[in-house]
């Protein structure tokens, strides 16, 4: 049962993580089509459907995370360090949402090169995250 939780916080994380990758860089999009209407409002629904797709699978990993830290006694400083930036993680993906939200509601939404950017700061995050669940230093 301990592999089929953790593969299951794997998917749900793997899915997670795409959603957090991919919401800038639709927002990239929003902000580089103008006035384009048409373009901006398909690109603020794929939005949309993104960020709740992400809130949901974020939910599962966290359940499924749960699940195997208090049945299975996982942990150590690595998985607090791990939690720490998953938080950083989470923020930027809040972040990423409201920005979306800004957007929608006709607010101005950083330069296309900011949010190009900003857009590389998540693959930063999870490098650190990836090597601290596999090596487990501490």
């Amino acid at each position: 049962m301990y592999f089929v939780v953790k593969s299951l916080h794997l998917l749900f994380v793997i899915a997670w993580m795409a959603a957090v990758f991919y919401l800038p860089r639709i927002l990239v999009n929003v902000a580089e089509a103008g006035r384009e209407a048409a373009v901006r409002e398909r690109l603020l629904l794929m939005a949309r459907r993104l960020y709740r797709f992400g809130h949901i699978v974020f939910g599962l990993a966290v359940i499924a995370g749960l699940g195997l830290w208090l049945h299975y006694k996982v942990g150590g400083g690595w998985l607090h360090a791990k939690l720490a930036l998953v938080v950083v993680l989470l923020v930027y993906y809040l972040w990423s949402g409201r920005l979306m939200k800004r957007a929608q509601a006709g607010g101005a939404l950083p330069a296309g090169r900011t949010l190009r950017l900003l857009n590389e700061l998540p693959v930063v995050l999870l490098f650190p995250v990836i090597w601290l669940v596999l090596a487990k230093p501490f």
